[in-house]
This record gives structure tokens, C-alpha cells and sequence, in this order.
């Protein structure tokens, strides 16, 4: 029989009768033969509400403490969903991530999965015993509890795949799978049967919120195939897996759109050699991450120079800059928070002509002006108003013709 390794979000194990109900679907699944290897993240909301408490005591705590502190959400989860295994007759076992095997680098509240030596999760396989494993944590070499931050549960557990071989890793959360589009924003936005892991990724770190990119990364790296599925019903999801041939006949695979963006726009720089590096080395130095940018030629001669920032890092921006034009002989910085980035994703925008020329219509036609554009060869991204952002969602969704 196969060894599988299922991860149940924070919503899939809210509150006691959820867990039940997790406990079900995993007993159908052992009763079926097969190996299991669960991975479970903390309750919804517990971890916000763990740094909420923190923050109360200390507005800068240190991040050793937090680590300590916020790995106590996932321990209360294995625990409980051990229990109730236990109450319906399965046996089962719940696992730290110390205890896991799941070793890290030294870095807390961000960790890096360096190995995961899993000779007790095996042993308990082999026994016969679903293994529950801690979501989020690992330990690093000096035998410290260390947090592998946003997305820390999904990355465990297609981790523990790589790593113990299974033939299977099921993603369960509270949505179908990965659609077209958030369905929140269109109505008839549909659920993708399969996607690359490089579409994936795109979408992913352009603002889906199915996964985070780190997981999708590790996935690609060690070749782990996993499904993306709701742990509130029994329908299929979507398979993350290697491009193959066929899915370059969709030209755009699905939409993304982050509406935490903000515009900084440096006009009247010198336009000298060094005066981008000095600029983009200084937000480097300030961990303020960069990602769409253009540069023109200003009429005073100058250069201006317009890049995107994370809304939370704009007045950042504001703030470190102002001394590094002075150095440079002059240019004035401003931040503008209302914008949004529109992302169109799809391996066959690598074969397939007119993307560009359907999405400008599409936004025109609606009287969406289009601030900045970026591309890469599978993903064009847009930086529009944010009020309209939505809108651009839909027009973009309808001109590819990702609802049939």
C-alpha cells in the first residue's frame, strides 16, 4: 500500500469537532491500508493570537522566546488529533518537529529545513501507527526549537515527503484547490485539475494565498507531487506536478492579484553609472524587497526612477533614501499606496502570441490605466490603480476565457 503524508491547515482543525472530523478522514484512509504521516498546523487564529500576547509584553521580543512560544500552537494540534484518533480506534502517535527528526539552520522564526533524519517515523510506520507531526518547527543543531515561518506547515510536510519517499502528499485546506481566479472576486472563476510548479510558483508569490512560494520551491527542487485539496468535502483538487507538454495548449493558466502594494517614485536623479546601484543597495541594507521597476529619461534631464515596494515598506522607503540623493547630488523620493498588481500566469505564454495586446484591450476597454508592466517569459504583471483592482481581475479573467 502506498505511504502517504497529509497536512491539515489551521481552519481544517479549528476547533474540536473539526478535528473530528480530520480524525475521520485519516482513520478511511488507514483503515484503507495505508501508511500515514499527518501534519497539522495550529488552530486558526491561535498564532496570531500567541504574537498579539507577545507584543503586549514586549513590542520587540526576542525571536529565540517567540520561537518557544509560537511552537506551542502546533504541540496543543498533534496532541488533540492524536487523541481523537486514539478515541475512535486508530492507533497513532504525535511527533514535535525536534522529535520528527526535522532538523534546521540556526536562524529563528525563519528557519531552513538543512535535513530530516525520520528513523522514528518509519519505526511507528512500520508498527502500524498513523505518525502526527508538528507543522511549522523544527530544532537546530543546538538543540533549539526553531519556527520555519509563513507557509512552515506546508513546507513540513512536503519535506517529510521528500525525505521518507511517499508515494503521495495531499495539501488539505478550506478551499477546493487552485482556481482561475480568487472566486471571491469572480463569480465563475473555475478549479484547475493540474499546474506546473512554476505556474504554481507565480501564482503563489504574486498574491494567491493557496500556498506559499518556499513550499512550491521545495516541491520543484526534490520532484515531490502534491494535491491541493478542501478538508471540507471529498472532491478532487489540484495536482501540482513537472510541466509536461500539454499545458502549454492554455495560454494563461490563472489570475493573481495583491492589493498590499505601494509605488515609490525618485525624480531628478543624477543620471550617473552608480546611481541605481547606490539606491537599490541601500533598500537591500534596509530588507526592503523590491520587485517591479522602470527607469526614464526625465525632460529636466535627470533620470526618474519608479519601483514597487510590500505597502508595509513605503514609508521605509521614504525614510531611508532621502540621505543616499543627497550623496548622489540630488532627487526627491515620494510613496504612493494605492495601487495593486495584476499577474496573468501561464507556461504557454512562452509559445503563444498576443497576451500582452488582449490584456492592454481588455483594461482599456474598461478605462484601467496600466502604470507599470513587468514580464517574465510564463507571467506579465501590471501595476494598476487599486480601487480598480478587482475589475482588472474580471476583464483579464474574461479575456482569456478562463471561465469556460
Amino acid at each position: 500500500m502506498a505511504l502517504i503524508v497529509q497536512k491539515y491547515g489551521g481552519t481544517s482543525v479549528g476547533d474540536v469537532d473539526r478535528i473530528k472530523n480530520v480524525a475521520s478522514r485519516i482513520k478511511k484512509t488507514h483503515a484503507e491500508g495505508h501508511g500515514l504521516i499527518v501534519v497539522v498546523s495550529a488552530r486558526s487564529g491561535v498564532t496570531n493570537e500567541l504574537i498579539a500576547r507577545a507584543k503586549a509584553i514586549n513590542d520587540r521580543p526576542d525571536t529565540r522566546e517567540m520561537d518557544m512560544l509560537l511552537a506551542i500552537g502546533e504541540q496543543e494540534t498533534i496532541a488533540l488529533t492524536a487523541m481523537a484518533l486514539h478515541a475512535i480506534g486508530v492507533p497513532a502517535v504525535s511527533y514535535t518537529g525536534a522529535q520528527a527528526g526535522i532538523l534546521t539552520d540556526q536562524v529563528f522564526t525563519k528557519a531552513k529545513i538543512k535535513q530530516i533524519v525520520p528513523k522514528s517515523i518509519l519505526k511507528d510506520l512500520k508498527e502500524g501507527r498513523v505518525v502526527i507531526v508538528a507543522g511549522f518547527q523544527g530544532m537546530n543543531e543546538a538543540g533549539q526549537i526553531t519556527t520555519l515561518g509563513r507557509g512552515g506547515s506546508d513546507l513540513t510536510a512536503i519535506a517529510l515527503a521528500a525525505a521518507c519517499k511517499a508515494d503521495k502528499c495531499e495539501i488539505y485546506t478550506d478551499v477546493d484547490g487552485v482556481y482561475t481566479a480568487d472566486p471571491r472576486i469572480v463569480k465563475t472563476a473555475q478549479k484547475i485539475e493540474e499546474i506546473s510548479y512554476d505556474e504554481m510558483l507565480e501564482l503563489a508569490s504574486l498574491g494567491s494565498k493557496v500556498m506559499q512560494s518556499r513550499s512550491v520551491e521545495f516541491a520543484k527542487k526534490y520532484g515531490v507531487v502534491f494535491e491541493v485539496r478542501s478538508s471540507f468535502n471529498h472532491n478532487p483538487g489540484t495536482i501540482v506536478k513537472e510541466e509536461v507538454a500539454y499545458m502549454e495548449k492554455v495560454v494563461v493558466r490563472g489570475i493573481a492579484v495583491d492589493k498590499d502594494q505601494a509605488k515609490v517614485v525618485i525624480s531628478g536623479l543624477p543620471d550617473k553609472p552608480s546611481s541605481a546601484a547606490t539606491i537599490f543597495t541601500a533598500l537591500a541594507e534596509a530588507s526592503i524587497n523590491v520587485d517591479m521597476i522602470v527607469q526614464n529619461v526625465a525632460h529636466t534631464g535627470g533620470v526618474d526612477l519608479t519601483f514597487t515596494v510590500q505597502r508595509d515598506d513605503a514609508q521605509n522607503a521614504v525614510k531611508v533614501l532621502p540621505p543616499v540623493l543627497k550623496k548622489l547630488g540630488g532627487g526627491e523620493v515620494k510613496a504612493y499606496d494605492n495601487i495593486a498588481k495584476l499577474s496573468v500566469v501561464g507556461v504557454g505564454m512562452r509559445t503563444h502570441a498576443g497576451v500582452a495586446a488582449a490584456l492592454f484591450t481588455a483594461l482599456g476597454d474598461r478605462g484601467i490605466n496600466i502604470q507599470l508592466i513587468g514580464t517574465s517569459e510564463i507571467k506579465m504583471t501590471l501595476a494598476v490603480e487599486r480601487a480598480k483592482a478587482d475589475e482588472a481581475v474580471r476583464a483579464a479573467h474574461e479575456a482569456f476565457g478562463l471561465s469556460k
